[in-house]
């Protein structure tokens, strides 16, 4: 489940959705100039991902913001050279207790500028206690269109890379510096083991990364995640492959193995929490295969964009891999690399 996330801004699965008013440039910003989908750098930190398309003679999206899962468009609305995306949080009102007594609605909203391929904007946000307002500057770029599936059977991979030695973390650094750190070797795994002291303040750990980075490779590994545990393998620093006990759970784009709320695994091939398991992931061209404990679970599927958590937004870039670690214990075994070969 991805992290990086500021708690005020993350977007909830079971929210309804806003965006506001994006107001043209030089160029109008009529359906054409906006339809598409867009990668969003975010000042301060985070990446976001916008999708604006015509359907059936009316418009649709859907966005991510820094975290959390890509969220569908309440609507989508074009008049006079703008473009209306609503977006509306419900916010839960608590007493002293922790008892719910009231759930309000807040709305956000985002303005843009869009000239050609690029758009610049604001994030515009109420603050929770009613007293003002959080504004956040983006800027963004148009995707370029995904190209035809790869063919895996012509891929050539060059000589294998071990991420992770077994005997401490060298090749390896935090993500976020400031952050608490629980990585560790213990039994010859890369541990995480994120450990809360009681009656004292909450404690952020961090996610850690490779010191490398890459472009496309398959990617071997184990992994062992406890009861109500999860994880993520991010893949370039940018898609998350779900790491989680979903054992027994209908499929779900949030269980073990799917690219986080983008790609719902094709089958539940997950083993019991407390078991090690195999992830055999291939990254070409933007398109992913996930094999989970030897089945085929994601075969050679587009990515549409970045997930919640990602390091940047942009597709084209090398990056590294990076192991969530803010979420709860979770050991990783056996790391193996082969980098694609152009």
């Amino acid at each position: 489940m991805n992290t990086r996330v500021n708690s005020f801004y993350r977007w909830s699965l079971f929210g309804t959705l806003a965006i506001l008013t994006m107001l043209p440039a030089t160029v109008t910003a009529a359906p054409a100039a906006a339809e598409g989908r867009w990668a969003l750098e975010i000042k301060g930190g985070g990446a976001g991902w916008l999708e604006i398309k015509a359907h059936e003679g009316w418009y649709d999206g859907s966005l991510l913001w820094i975290g959390g899962s890509v969220v569908p468009a309440a609507n989508v609305t074009f008049a006079d050279d703008q473009v209306l995306v609503t977006r509306v949080r419900q916010v839960e009102r608590k007493n002293a207790s922790g008892t719910v007594v009231r759930t309000q609605q807040i709305t956000d909203s985002i303005t843009a500028e869009i000239s050609g391929d690029k758009l610049t904007g604001m994030m515009t946000a109420p603050r929770l206690n009613g007293q003002g307002f959080e504004k956040t500057a983006f800027s963004g770029k148009r995707i370029p269109n995904l190209p035809p599936r790869p063919d895996l059977r012509k891929a050539k991979w060059g000589d294998p890379i071990q991420l992770f030695n077994g005997r401490d973390l060298t090749g390896w650094r935090m993500v976020e510096p400031g952050s608490e750190n629980g990585w560790l070797v213990e039994s010859g795994a890369l541990a995480n083991r994120p450990h809360q002291p009681e009656g004292q303040p909450k404690k952020r750990f961090g996610n850690i990364r490779t010191q490398q980075e890459f472009e496309d490779f398959n990617l071997k590994l184990e992994v062992k995640v406890p009861p109500h545990n999860n994880s993520g393998v991010y893949l370039r620093g940018i898609y998350e492959v779900q790491v989680f006990d979903s054992f027994g759970k209908p499929l779900d784009s949030h269980n073990m193995g799917a690219i986080y709320s983008r790609i719902t695994p094709s089958v539940a091939a997950e083993k019991p929490a407390g078991e090690w398991q195999t992830l055999d992931i291939t990254l070409l061209d933007r398109h992913v295969t996930v094999v989970l404990n030897g089945t085929t679970i994601i075969d050679n599927q587009p990515l549409q964009g970045c997930t919640g958590g990602a390091l940047w937004s942009d597709e084209f870039r090398p990056g590294p891999i990076y192991l969530q670690g803010d979420h709860g214990s979770v050991d990783y075994r056996k790391l193996v690399l082969r980098p694609f070969v152009k």
